[in-house]
């Protein structure tokens, strides 16, 4: 079965009492097309999670001065709507900030504005906006080693490694980022965080059965440790031991405690755990559309967020313009002045602009130079497609370009 657009019939996913066997995602493939169009908003039904508990009191979020459906522009393949491009790129939920409001705000594909979403690798920038509140405290230091925090990782390929370095992902540690290999690390991942059973016809009886089992079981570093940017996704995983290390929390409470509530979010959000009960920082956060338009606009105000610093300026500053890592040839080409810097994406280090990606088309745009923040949620048919990749970014800019003006 093939994935479907919004504008397309939707196949019955999990409908009926109970569905039939044939609409029910498979385990090995819950996150792929066509499954991933309902599992994504889904997760708590599918896998183990913990919340991360929201706020006692919600802090205020105006609603959309207007909408954007059919908003003109010159796209890659030519003149086509905002709303065009949202159905073509597999959209569940959008909300663009422009000129001081937001501009619009929509929901799609039974998703609606209370609906967990799971965010992929946007977990990544969430840990680390959390990681930024204990560094301000000294509780972390980007120049100690990860071994200060995490000693028993003296016996693998981050040993001499900083913790700037796995928030830049620029330790020399091996880690097999392909998607497309079930027994590459990260395909690994999938079995070691219980996101996964074993691919059928795979030996995995010596695989890890935790992240941390993972973690300690990559002992080689194949470069020197700040010599190279490489994204691995156990990078994150990392610094999030190092912070449950240091407070003593389980990470979904670090988060609560150092973003969600500080944010003022409105829902719980949740977080997948393995067998040890680790929550995924890497990619198992799921949350609202509103809640990360929250996390977003924060970014663009230097961490405030109604009225109080809910991320530490001095991370968002680092974020934006630090001493930025590495980036690779093909990065490097599309950005040239652009990194990889504290798990976030820098289009550019001399005005500002930085991302959150995940894989399946998540993202939160932070452009300060023009005060534009678009959150994006959705379910590609594939991990990564340059294709929709490109018709997103257009659409976002020529919208920032509009309110600009």
């Amino acid at each position: 079965m093939r994935s479907y657009k919004n504008s397309d019939p939707a196949p019955p996913i999990m409908v009926g009492s109970p569905p039939p066997p044939d609409m029910r995602p498979p385990m090995i493939d819950w996150d792929r097309a066509p499954w991933n169009r309902w599992a994504f908003q889904h997760v708590r039904e599918i896998l183990p999670t913990a919340p991360i508990r929201r706020a006692e009191t919600a802090s205020s979020l105006p609603d959309a001065s207007g909408s954007l459906m059919g908003f003109s522009y010159e796209g890659p393949e030519g003149v086509t709507t905002f709303g065009q491009m949202l159905d073509d790129t597999y959209t569940d939920a959008v909300l663009v900030w422009a000129d001081g409001k937001i501009q619009h705000e929509s929901y799609h594909n039974g998703m609606d504005a209370r609906s967990l979403h799971l965010l992929q690798s946007v977990s990544k920038s969430l840990t680390s906006a959390a990681a930024g509140s204990l560094l301000a405290e000294g509780l972390l230091r980007p120049d100690a080693f990860v071994t200060d925090y995490l000693p028993e990782l003296a016996a693998t390929g981050w040993q001499g490694a900083t913790l700037q370095h796995v928030l830049d992902m620029t330790s020399g540690t091996r880690f097999t980022e392909n998607y497309t290999e079930p027994d590459s690390d990260v395909g690994k991942m999938d079995f070691s965080s219980g996101w996964k059973p074993a691919p059928a016809g795979v030996d995995a009886s010596d695989w890890p059965t935790s992240i941390w089992e993972q973690i300690t079981g990559l002992t080689v570093a194949e470069a020197a440790h700040g010599s190279r940017f490489a994204y691995r996704s156990i990078e994150t995983d990392v610094l999030a031991h190092a912070m449950e290390r240091v407070t003593g929390q389980r990470l979904p409470q670090i988060l609560s405690e150092r973003l969600w509530q500080p944010l003022g979010c409105a829902e719980d959000a949740s977080i997948t755990v393995d067998s040890s009960g680790y929550g995924l920082a890497c990619g198992g956060i799921s949350a609202s559309l509103r809640d990360m338009a929250r996390f977003g606009l924060a970014l663009l105000n230097n961490g405030r967020f109604n009225g109080r610093q809910a991320i530490p300026e001095a991370w968002c500053q680092d974020i934006r313009h630090g001493a930025h890592g590495l980036f690779d040839a093909e990065n490097d080409r599309e950005w040239p002045n652009g990194a990889y810097r504290n798990q976030f994406w820098v289009e550019d280090s001399t005005l500002g602009r930085h991302y959150c990606f995940g894989v399946f088309g998540q993202m939160v745009m932070v452009a300060p130079d023009t005060g534009t923040m678009v959150v994006k949620l959705s379910s590609w048919p594939d991990f990564l497609d340059s294709d929709l990749y490109r018709a997103t970014l257009a659409g976002c800019r020529a919208v920032e370009l509009a309110f600009a003006d």
